[in-house]
């Protein structure tokens, strides 16, 4: 290296040094937030989960009575579709029965419980109390759960993540006030991943009379979102 380069090189090394120290001194003040927000919706389609549990001394007899209800079960309720939803079956199982032994005494198989699950998936919110009472009528003993949900939540998301956006952008306003500083341009914005919303049960009554349907109410679906926002102050 000649002396020339080497003196350009030093020169540029002193600049840089004497730069830094400005640099620190003038680092950028924020205050950083965080906004909450909710959007509520109308679900437009229901989840109901049935069962059909049977008991009998052997296990082929109980197999056979279980699927024989099961079949009868999923052609009432698709005939009570009628093309507006699906039926599935599922989660089959089959369990010996045990007496209650006393002392000393090994238990002993008494029978055999079998248990079937159905579900099904509709829009058509307005048939869930015939559904139920088709399937109540044709075999099935127990409702695992009837909850309800969006097929496309993503306006509501949006609409979630829009009044947390709010909800921050007055946190900061406050906080700059308090603080007597001034609030400049947003340098950071991000959302909390939120869990899906869960659903929620339907509230179900008791008919008055044996003809009389299940009447069903769903509630509406909460879908939250969470803002952070970061300012720039002076």
């Amino acid at each position: 290296m000649n002396r020339k380069r080497f003196a350009t090189v030093m020169l540029s090394l002193m600049m840089m040094l004497s730069v830094m120290p400005a640099r620190a001194a003038e680092e950028t003040r924020v205050i950083e937030v965080s906004g909450a927000g909710e959007a509520r919706a109308t679900p437009d389609v229901a989840h109901l989960s049935l069962v059909v549990e049977t008991h009998a001394p052997t296990a082929e007899e109980c197999s056979n009575k279980n699927a024989a209800l099961a079949q009868k079960m999923v052609q009432v309720l698709k005939d009570k579709l009628v093309g507006k939803g699906t039926v599935e079956t599922g989660d089959y199982s089959l369990n010996p029965d045990y007496n209650e032994p006393g002392p000393n005494q090994r238990p002993k198989i008494t029978g055999y419980m079998a248990q079937n699950t159905i579900t099904v998936e509709t829009t058509e919110l307005m048939l869930l109390g015939a559904l139920i009472d088709s399937a109540i009528s044709a075999g099935a003993n127990r409702i695992n759960y009837l909850n309800f949900g969006l097929r496309d939540d993503t306006k509501a998301r949006e609409e979630a993540i829009a009044n947390a956006s709010k909800d921050a952008q007055a946190q900061a306003q406050a906080l700059a006030a308090s603080l007597n500083v001034k609030l400049k341009q947003v340098v950071k914005a991000s959302t909390v991943q939120e869990p899906r919303p869960i659903m929620p049960m339907a509230k179900m009554s008791m008919a008055m009379s044996a003809n009389a349907p299940t009447p069903i109410e769903a509630s509406q679906i909460s879908i939250s979102a969470t803002v952070m926002l970061t300012y720039e102050i002076e």
